[in-house]
């Protein structure tokens, strides 16, 4: 069932249940409307759920960003008001607690980089809180935030890297971003998955490091993602199942020859094409050509979600002044 790739938990429950043709057990879907912006609740519940998942148990909510969001100003502050709507829900802290937000990734490539174009977009109030405390207004909260990068570049452990400041700063909240990998390629750039299980850096392209989450660190771990590739192979079956379909469509002739391909296995046709493309172009991840746009806009939306969660005293307008 999971040859194909995805991190998303709302993707995991479609395939199960494309496969197996019923619900999941241990698993419950929920589906709402906030402001005409769709959510999705996935939320694991016992073993069951997370072994037919491949999920830890615990909540994970989608949010699908309506078409063309990242060229519209009204649309993406409507977004994230409803990013931080859902989020300050998840939040279970006071203003005198400290949250540290964790943006993950590799700011050189640009697939990668939303989770450190993220921390440049935040209100970062900790040490003014320390520093000027007569100053700032008692309702706003201590944040503080890091883009430690990725191993490729530091030698160190993401995961080794955010431990040490948990264990020097002592933050009572983690709010992790960080890049994912889809299986379908009208979500990528256009879903947001909150959860509150943590995060594996790079399990969504295979290689998963160090887990970052409360039973590693012992504090509340939230983790934001948005889908910004799609497995090469992944889309290339994809492709072959719809060439299939429009070919049955059109030929009244040989039809029992393209419902033989039609009813072979997914999984052992996607590992079919992952041999053939393997020598050509390797494990091969691929995104929109407009992904430079997409990203420094989907980073605004998430950083002011956080913002709007984490400063509960202020209003967007009122965290754009402080950031400009």
């Amino acid at each position: 069932m999971f040859g194909i790739r995805t991190d998303l938990a709302v993707e995991a429950a479609e395939i199960y249940k494309q496969e197996n043709n019923g619900e999941i057990p241990g698993v419950e879907v929920e589906e709402n409307c906030v402001d005409d912006i769709k959510t999705t609740i996935v939320r694991v519940v016992n073993d069951v759920g997370e072994k037919m998942m491949g999920k830890p148990k615990g909540t994970y909510i989608t949010i699908e960003m309506p078409k063309f969001t990242y060229y519209d100003g009204d649309t993406m502050e409507q977004v994230s008001e409803v990013l931080g709507k859902t989020l300050s829900e998840m939040v279970n802290i006071d203003d005198s607690m400290t949250a540290l937000v964790v943006g993950l990734g590799n700011w050189n490539v640009t697939p990668d980089a939303l989770g450190p174009k993220v921390v440049s977009k935040l209100m970062i109030t900790r040490h003014l809180k320390q520093l000027v405390p007569d100053k700032i207004d008692e309702g706003i909260r201590p944040v503080c935030a890091i883009a430690p990068g990725v191993l490729g570049l530091t030698g160190i452990e993401t995961g080794e890297i955010v431990k040490g400041v948990v264990e020097k700063i002592k933050p009572n909240l983690i709010v992790c971003i960080d890049a994912l990998a889809s299986r379908k390629m009208d979500r990528v750039n256009s879903t947001i998955q909150i959860g509150n299980t943590g995060i594996s850096p790079g399990s969504g392209v295979g290689n998963r490091r160090m887990e970052i989450s409360e039973n590693v660190l012992g504090i509340p771990v939230i983790a934001i993602g948005v889908p910004t590739v799609v497995d090469a192979a992944t889309m290339a079956n994809d492709t072959i199942d719809m060439v299939l379909d429009e070919m049955i469509k059109q030929s009244k002739k040989d039809s029992k020859f393209y419902d033989m391909l039609k009813s072979l296995d997914k999984n052992e046709k996607q590992h079919m094409i992952e041999q053939l493309l393997d020598p050509y172009v390797g494990n091969l991840m691929v995104t929109p050509k407009e992904v430079d746009l997409v990203i420094d806009s989907v980073s605004k939306v998430i950083a002011n979600g956080i913002n709007i969660a984490l400063q509960p005293a202020l209003n967007l307008e009122d965290i754009n002044k402080f950031l400009n």
